[in-house]
């Protein structure tokens, strides 16, 4: 027991492999999982760091045990079948993912996001903070990534700069869903033409059914993201069915919606980049698997899916709009007494210094009792000092 609970040593946001594998068999051993490669003259077996694994591929002609599968799920990895070269997730044309059941996940991100959720306007006003963090992140990882830069794709360029300035501003007069994926759509195929002019690739098409270099790579990317949304998803509790954007009746369309804050950043580019240097798909997929790391995509997708998810929608409001966010904890005491609360901070640390405190507790006690009561922080005051306290039941007699 003490060996499974070593491999959750890492926590899932800090994880660094996506495995993708074929024609082998993925097994346990000598209390680790190893996937077997036949060759002619002999059999190869490799490792596979599983708490530091985030998501599994299993490929063409793959096969695992059941061993190995219970090992996984203590480790916390998802397991996914798919076809060849990563695309696509088999269980129809939706996200489907095998997710460990071992444990019970926390509870408090999906009472946050269900707040929100059956309320259209608060679900569109998260699907806009969603997108606006999307923007920002294309132009942090742009700004920083140098590699990219060499390759002529600057996220201060003139065309780059306009129609993410456009797409960001148009965001708060949206008053639908449908009117972001509009939005959406023109930007990513703006984001296409503008990395295809920079690659010299020529005239593109998006076609996910397309053999070419280019689309290949940006299904087998989009693929990797949409793992690293499921883990995101399975770790905090939250099913893939609340999704804020792509549509409440598609099954899996959260994963959508998480995936997309970093599918424009990495995906994208290095598609077209590694397309036009000819890379192999498994060359490809280290190069983006490389990037989620060095620009922490998955830290990025734990922090927007957390904050739409435990802050009150005001915040997500001003956050859509670029306005500072006021602090909450006045608002959580007037939810719990329904009346105006005065900071109490000095109290507090005079109680700690030990100097005498003015009487607060008579409003707590009306909410309770509805009742007027005389203050007792003398009480309290008594209490720190040690010395003894006079007894005060027959304000319990003074209820109607």
């Amino acid at each position: 027991m003490e060996q499974l609970t070593d491999l959750k040593a890492i926590l899932h946001s800090k994880r660094a492999n996506i495995y993708y594998l074929e024609k082998c068999r993925v097994m346990q051993k000598d209390g680790r999982v190893l996937y077997l490669t036949e060759a002619k003259d002999e059999n190869l077996y490799w490792n596979i760091p599983i708490a530091n694994t985030t998501v599994i591929l299993l490929g063409t002609g793959t096969s695992i045990t059941q061993a190995a599968m219970r090992m996984l799920a203590s480790a916390g990895v998802l397991v996914g079948f798919c076809g060849g070269g990563g695309t696509p997730l088999f269980s129809g044309c939706e996200i489907e993912w095998l997710t460990p059941q071992s444990e019970y996940r926390p509870t408090e991100y999906i009472q946050g996001w269900l707040k929100f959720w059956f309320d259209d306007a608060q679900r569109l006003t998260v699907a806009k903070a969603f997108q606006q963090a999307r923007v920002d992140y294309i132009r942090k990882v742009w700004s920083k990534d140098r590699e990219l830069q060499a390759e002529n794709i600057f996220a201060d360029d003139s065309a780059i700069a306009a129609a993410l300035d456009n797409y960001a501003g148009k965001l708060g007069s949206a008053e639908k869903t449908g009117d972001l994926l509009q939005r959406e759509a023109l930007l990513t195929k703006q984001l296409y033409r503008y990395a295809a002019k920079a690659t010299q690739h020529g005239d593109f098409s998006r076609d996910h059914d397309a053999t070419d270099r280019a689309n290949g790579f940006l299904n087998h990317g989009n693929y990797l993201a949409y793992g690293l949304a499921a883990t995101t998803l399975w770790v905090l509790g939250i099913p893939h069915g609340f999704a804020v954007m792509h549509g409440k009746t598609r099954r899996g369309a959260l994963v959508f919606d998480v995936a997309d804050l970093v599918k424009d950043a990495i995906v994208l580019p290095w598609a077209f980049v590694c397309a036009k240097e000819k890379m192999s798909e498994q060359e490809f997929r280290q190069q983006i698997l490389q990037k989620f790391t060095d620009h922490k995509a998955l830290d990025f997708m734990f922090e927007q899916v957390k904050r739409a998810a435990l802050q009150e929608i005001d915040e997500v409001n001003n956050a859509v709009r670029g306005e500072p966010v006021e602090p909450q904890t006045d608002g959580v005491n007037k939810t719990v007494r329904d009346e105006p609360v005065e900071p109490q901070a000095d109290d507090v640390n005079k109680t700690v210094r030990g100097e005498p405190v003015e009487p607060q507790t008579a409003d707590a006690n009306k909410t309770v009792r509805d009742v007027p009561v005389e203050p007792q922080t003398d009480d309290v005051n008594k209490t720190v000092r040690g010395e003894p306290v006079e007894p005060r039941t027959h304000q319990l007699d003074d209820r109607p």
